[in-house]
C-alpha cells in the first residue's frame, strides 16, 4: 500500500484497475482494464475483457459501499448461460488500484458481492455491494407461531445428511428444467420434499439448486418434483441430485416429522389477532379467565 501511495504521489502514474471474481462454486476470475495481462495472488487478470467498473462510491459510516461493473459477455469468461443458471449469485467480488509497472504496489479498493446482475445486447452489468451490506439486515428475533429456524442450521439442529431427510437419485426424466420425474424413491411419504431443495450433483449443471413446490408418487411409484422456478439450465437425464426434505414451520411438523420440537423455534400457543379483538360483554363472567 505504501509503494502504491508514493507512486501516486509522483504525479507521473501507471495505474490500472484489477478485478477477481470468486463464484458460489469456487471458481476465479481475473480481468483488468490495462492493455496486458497481469498476475498476483495466485490469480492471472485477463486483459481485453471487456470488463469496465464505474466509481466506487465508499463512506466511513454504515451506509452500504457500492459500485457497478459492465462488461461483454463471451465464451472465455462470463457467459451468458452461467448467468442465467445462477452461478454469479451472491459471487465475492474485489477490486484493486494496481501499479501495472510494478503489480506489487496495489491497494485493494472494494470488497463485496455481487446484488442485482442484468443483461442485454450480448452484455451484462452488476450491481456491486460492500460488505456493509451485511449490516443492513433486521436483527432481533421475531415472535410469532411458525418456527423461525432454517432447516438443517445451527437453531435448529436437524442433521439433513441422515438417510430419512435426503436422498441422491437419478433423473428419469425432465420437463423444461423445472419437473423431474424419478423412481424407486417408494420409501418417503407423499409431499415429503415438498418446501425442501433439488441439488444438482453431477452433470454439466451441477452445483445448481432450487426450493421443491411439489412432490407428487403416482400409482406405479413414479415420483414427480416440481420447482418453485426452472433451473437456469436443464439437467440430462442419468445426471444425480439431492433431495432433501421440507418442512412448514409448523410446530406438529417439527415433532412428528423431524422428532425435533426441543428444538423448535417459534411460539406455537400465541395468541392470534381474533383473539386479540375481543373484548369483553355485558352480561359474561369477567372473571380474568378466557373470553371464548
Amino acid at each position: 500500500m505504501s509503494g502504491l501511495i508514493d507512486h501516486l504521489a509522483t504525479g507521473l502514474t501507471t495505474t490500472c484497475w484489477c478485478w477477481a471474481i470468486v463464484r458460489t462454486d469456487g471458481v476465479t476470475f481475473g480481468f483488468t482494464d490495462h492493455d496486458l495481462n497481469l498476475e498476483f495472488e495466485g490469480i492471472e487478470f485477463k486483459a481485453q475483457s471487456g470488463l469496465t467498473a464505474r466509481a466506487v462510491m465508499a463512506g466511513s459510516g454504515l451506509s452500504v459501499d457500492n459500485s457497478e461493473a459492465m462488461g461483454a459477455l463471451s465464451d472465455a469468461a462470463v457467459t451468458e448461460t452461467d448467468i442465467e443458471a445462477g452461478r454469479y449469485d451472491a459471487a465475492e467480488v474485489r477490486l484493486w488500484q494496481v501499479n501495472w509497472a510494478d503489480p506489487e504496489q496495489r491497494a485493494l479498493r472494494f470488497r463485496g458481492h455481487i446484488g442485482e446482475l442484468r443483461r442485454k445486447a450480448g452484455a451484462f452489468h452488476a450491481e456491486l455491494r460492500g460488505l456493509t451490506e451485511a449490516l443492513n439486515q433486521p436483527q432481533g428475533r421475531v415472535y410469532q407461531a411458525p418456527c423461525a429456524a432454517v432447516l438443517g442450521d445451527a437453531r435448529c439442529g436437524v442433521d439433513l445428511s441422515e438417510p430419512a431427510y435426503s436422498v441422491e437419485a437419478e433423473i428419469d426424466a425432465v420437463d423444461a428444467a423445472r419437473v423431474f420425474h424419478f423412481s424407486g424413491l417408494d420409501g418417503f411419504e407423499p409431499d415429503w420434499f415438498t418446501r425442501g431443495t433439488l441439488n444438482v450433483l453431477t452433470g454439466p449443471v451441477a452445483g445448481l439448486f432450487q426450493p421443491i413446490k411439489q412432490d407428487d408418487v403416482a400409482g406405479d411409484g413414479t415420483r414427480t418434483v416440481g420447482l418453485w422456478q426452472p433451473l437456469g439450465a436443464a439437467p440430462q437425464v442419468g445426471d444425480r441430485v439431492r433431495l432433501v426434505a421440507g418442512c412448514d414451520k409448523r410446530a406438529a411438523t417439527c415433532r412428528l416429522k423431524f422428532s425435533n420440537f426441543i428444538n423448535f423455534q417459534g411460539f406455537p400457543h400465541i395468541p392470534g389477532e381474533d383473539w386479540l379483538m375481543r373484548v369483553p360483554r355485558r352480561g359474561d363472567s369477567n372473571s380474568g379467565g378466557s373470553l371464548a
